[in-house]
């Protein structure tokens, strides 16, 4: 009789629901072998629902792909709210039809997964650029024109020129044809490779930063706000990184200039 091992490296070739090889196994009465293709047919469904996600995410991809244009840019930012650390864009050119499994909005990824998703636009992506503009320039111009000039330098270091921009709720002021989606990384499968590229850059570096300005907690909140954030600036001060133009870092520095 064929153990039940076999069997679990024989359902590890099917691909398909309808698979014959079910309707045979079926006939097993064994509790581990049904539990088997239980199991197998379980990550089939789920393999299917993620096929099937990716492609509703390449909706806007494909009607330009029809047009003719296939060196299309998503270009999405992260860290417009945090109090210390620059904000980071990314722009990233996917071949044509890319699907990469678990490529989603970075925000709806799993933390565990971000460098393994990371990696994965990093091995298919036809190009990738990004831009970094600091705290100091965002103090001087304003968190929504800084994304701007961070968007605008992440397309700049493309390697190649996109025919078309897919940017999340963002319109530049670019000789480029382009499309602003409104969450467009949940949206847009070039946006969410932008949008993960963006989010593991930045963390990388605030990791950095964390180590030139302990006390912060950099590396758990990224320069968001957080409760440990928070005490580390009531102990220490402000540093180097900080937003001067974000609350409350803006009281507290014109609270220190009039006493």
């Amino acid at each position: 009789m064929t153990t039940i091992k076999e069997i679990k490296e024989l359902l590890a070739t099917v691909k398909e629901l309808d698979s014959p090889v079910f309707l045979e196994l079926e006939k097993d009465t064994r509790s581990g072998v049904q539990k088997e293709i239980s199991k197998r047919k379980k990550a089939i469904q789920a393999e299917l629902d993620e096929n099937l996600r990716l492609e509703n995410m390449l909706t806007y991809e494909k009607d330009l792909y029809k047009q003719g244009l296939t060196l299309i840019a998503g270009v999405d930012e992260v860290g417009r709210g945090p109090l210390a650390g620059p904000v980071v864009a990314a722009a990233v050119i996917l071949p044509q039809g890319c699907k990469i499994k678990g490529l989603n909005d970075s925000k709806k990824i799993p933390k565990k997964k971000h460098l393994e998703v990371f990696q994965a636009v990093q091995d298919q992506a036809l190009s990738i650029g990004i831009g970094i503009i600091d705290n100091q320039v965002i103090d001087q111009v304003n968190i929504y024109e800084a994304t701007k000039l961070a968007m605008k330098e992440a397309i700049s270091q493309l390697s190649l020129q996109p025919q078309h921009l897919l940017i999340d709720a963002m319109k530049l002021d670019l000789p480029i044809s382009q499309t602003s989606i409104i969450k467009g990384d949940a949206n847009s499968l070039s946006i969410a490779a932008a949008s993960i590229i963006a989010k593991v850059t930045r963390d990388e570096l605030m990791k950095d930063y964390d180590s030139q300005f302990p006390g912060y907690d950099f590396s758990a909140n990224a320069g968001y706000g957080t409760a440990k954030h928070l005490e580390g600036i009531e102990k220490q001060g402000i540093t180097a990184i900080h937003r001067l133009s974000f609350e409350p870092i803006k009281s507290l520095v014109s609270s220190k200039q009039k006493s």
